[in-house]
């Protein structure tokens, strides 16, 4: 199988006035191209930091990090950008979509960094807002949408770019019971179309939808199994 992202020994501390504090202590982790691996750990973990790390928000400061053949560890932060907006479609727990821009126009934001025409923005924008059931609502602004929908256009604006991995951070963390389970069953979908999917999660219900669970405590990997539940489903089938 082959590694779509290689982490080895990542370390990273803050200072805080005279106190050091270690994040990250050595996490060494594979995730493999079409996986759906779902982060986990407690507050205090180092889940939102491994998070940061693996989406090039934030840079390490120890170990090695390859993305997608490239390695991103002592990058600057504009070549930092610039791989994340190629490489990472991220989906945020509070949506992050601009309240006076369409749905269309919030989706088709990366595409501009990217350098993409005016044509194929349009073309590609609507193409990924259908794949997400959303092609009659593309002229709606943030407001005029349901969170379900809200978080809907996030994940489409997360594929927009056919990133090498989607990072969705509680992407179910604002959402009711019911608009939970169909952005997870959405999720599962994109998946199944050939995404690698990584999802950080402090539910332990939201973690079961993933088919690799790695758990996070005081910095380090505690634990890595795969979900036995899904698993054993997907080999009946």
């Amino acid at each position: 199988m082959e590694s779509i992202i290689q982490l080895s020994n990542i370390a990273k501390a803050y200072k805080i006035g005279t106190e050091v504090i270690h994040a990250l202590r050595s996490v060494s982790l594979d995730i493999y191209k079409n996986e759906y691996v779902a982060l986990m750990g407690p507050s205090g973990s180092g889940k939102s930091t491994l998070m940061n790390v693996l989406g090039c928000l934030d840079s390490p400061t120890g170990g090695k990090y390859i993305l997608n053949g490239i390695s991103v560890a002592q990058m600057l932060d504009n070549e930092l950008a610039e791989v994340r907006n190629k490489e990472i479609g991220f989906v945020f727990q509070s949506f992050n979509l601009l309240p006076r821009s369409t749905a269309l126009d919030n989706v088709m934001l990366p595409l501009v960094y990217a350098g993409y025409s005016k044509a194929d923005r349009l073309k590609r924008g609507k193409e990924v807002l259908e794949q997400v059931g959303l092609g009659d609502r593309i002229m709606h602004k943030p407001n005029e949408l349901s969170g379900g929908q809200r978080q809907r256009v996030a994940i489409a604006r997360a594929l927009v770019n056919r990133p090498a991995i989607i990072l969705a951070d509680e992407p179910t963390g604002n959402l009711d019971s019911k608009t939970s389970i169909e952005i997870m069953g959405l999720l599962e979908e994109i998946h199944k179309n050939g995404n690698t999917i990584v999802l950080v999660t402090h539910e332990e219900d939201i973690a079961q939808h993933a088919h690799r669970i790695v758990r996070l405590k005081d910095g380090i990997v505690e634990r890595d199994t795969k979900n036995e539940q899904i698993t054993t489903v997907l080999s009946r089938l």
